[in-house]
């Protein structure tokens, strides 16, 4: 993302209320929530792209819940499909690579940790894009807000497209939202150090949740030196606050909504 936008949509961010909680998308959104003929009528109405989010249930060191990820990528969802205008999205895949299962590693090494070996996650995202085609989308993006889930959603998107681009029916994954979307430029611009920013359940990921989910973060427990050695968390969340967190989504958000509409315009052009 171009430097010269991220403290106009910083100062947007800030004085916006977050992006679920007190002003969530309007209800119709989220296919969990509808009925099947409300989602029929959607459809029929020109509602016809699916944004099909993937989370993940992982430890997140000892300040933040195992849900982090589910959280932030609804919301974050939510808000790309309000904005898109005609778009819904379909329940979040909340187990994702973790890790190796035999011995455990990475994540998979910690209680409540839940992973999938990436041929079964694979499998849930192609199931799922089939489910979301047969209902009548003409377009599903995958919306990943894991690290390990990237690689697998950015194959299944695109096998999936080919296959099925002559019934007019394209698939993709909205990888900018999670890679391209100038959070670590912008945290670097505000004079954050990369060891407070993280890599996992830092500073980035602590601020995030705090504003989607704020009662989820254990404040009490941001400061590194209140951790068990082996907490789990790379990175210092010490000085995260809803507020940066909602800058930081409106990163992601814009991120995600303007790969879309590319996609979306690339796709009416052919």
């Amino acid at each position: 993302m171009d430097r010269r936008n991220f403290f106009a949509l910083a100062a947007a961010a800030m004085a916006a209320p977050p992006a679920s909680g007190a002003a969530p998308p309007e209800r119709g959104r989220f296919i969990e929530e509808m009925t099947w003929p409300e989602v029929a009528a959607a459809i029929g109405g020109g509602a016809t792209t699916a944004l099909l989010p993937t989370g993940g249930s992982e430890q997140n060191g000892p300040h933040m819940a195992i849900g982090k990820h589910n959280r932030i990528v609804r919301s974050c969802a939510g808000e790309i499909a309000r904005r898109h205008g005609a778009a819904l999205v379909a329940p979040v895949i909340a187990y994702v690579p973790e890790g190796g299962f035999d011995p455990p590693t990475e994540n998979m090494a910690y209680p409540g940790t839940l992973g999938l070996s990436e041929p079964v996650f694979g499998a849930l995202l192609r199931e799922g894009a089939r489910s979301l085609k047969l209902a009548g989308f003409r377009l599903v993006c995958f919306l990943g807000d894991h690290g390990l889930s990237q690689r697998m959603q950015g194959e299944v998107a695109r096998t999936l497209d080919r296959a099925w681009r002559r019934e007019g029916v394209r698939v993709a994954t909205l990888d900018r939202y999670y890679g391209g979307n100038g959070q670590a430029d912008y945290l670097r611009a505000q004079g954050f150090s990369p060891a407070e920013i993280g890599a996992h359940a830092g500073l980035l990921d602590t601020a995030e949740l705090m504003g989607v989910a704020p009662d989820e973060v254990r404040t009490g427990l941001l400061a590194p030196k209140s951790w068990p050695r082996n907490s789990g968390a790379a990175g210092d969340p010490s000085r995260a606050t809803p507020a940066l967190g909602r800058v930081l989504l409106e990163l992601k958000i814009a991120a995600g909504l303007a790969q879309l509409k590319e996609i979306e315009a690339a796709a009416a052009r052919r």
